[in-house]
């Protein structure tokens, strides 16, 4: 009986060797991976910007994307925010509610830098201008500097104002980050 038994375990031990072993490789190579992260998670993205990795918070819908940083009176030196749309679209982003600088980075597609701008605080809401008057706040919203991408963009990046000289990016860099798994949960 037991004769019978070794030569039926051998493919197993096998098989859930090569698994451990396949597993192990896995996460071996994780480290290395943008998405494959202890402080990225469902909310939270990391992505590499000239060799320096950040935490970034994802805004996939409209109402986290509208949002955006406002109202934060700081940001991480390796946090902000991470905005994913749908389709590439020529895209304007103001300072709304913002009362510290923030750096922008529009990408293309690919995650490659095609626009940047050092965006300042702008004066608080008035007191017509508050959000429970739809015409007081169109008339904040209508007074706001706009940034534009200038080009067709479909992810967008908000920094820590002052990152971009720290960093030392410029228009044309490639920001590490998983793309194309950003892209399909963009609603």
């Amino acid at each position: 009986m037991a004769q019978v038994f070794r030569p039926l375990m051998r493919p197993v031990i096998g098989a859930l060797a090569l698994r451990v072993f396949c597993c192990l490789g896995v996460l071996a190579g994780c480290g290395t991976l943008p998405a494959c992260d202890e402080k990225a998670g469902q909310d939270v993205a990391k992505v590499v910007i000239a060799g320096e990795p950040f935490y970034l918070e994802i805004a996939i819908d409209d109402a986290k994307r509208v949002k955006g940083l406002g109202d934060r009176t700081h940001i991480e030196d390796d946090g902000g925010m991470l905005f994913v749309f749908p389709h590439v679209a020529k895209r304007d982003f103001v300072m709304r509610d913002c009362p510290i600088a923030i750096d922008i980075l529009f990408l293309d597609g690919s995650g490659r830098i095609l626009t940047m701008h050092n965006m300042m605080p702008e004066a608080p809401r008035g007191p017509g201008e508050q959000p429970s008057n739809a015409s007081g706040d169109a008339a904040y919203h209508e007074r706001l500097k706009r940034y534009p991408s200038r080009y067709p963009s479909q992810i967008v990046v908000e920094l820590q104002g002052g990152m971009i000289q720290k960093l030392g990016v410029k228009e044309g860099d490639l920001i590490e980050m998983d793309e194309e798994s950003l892209k399909a949960r963009a609603r």
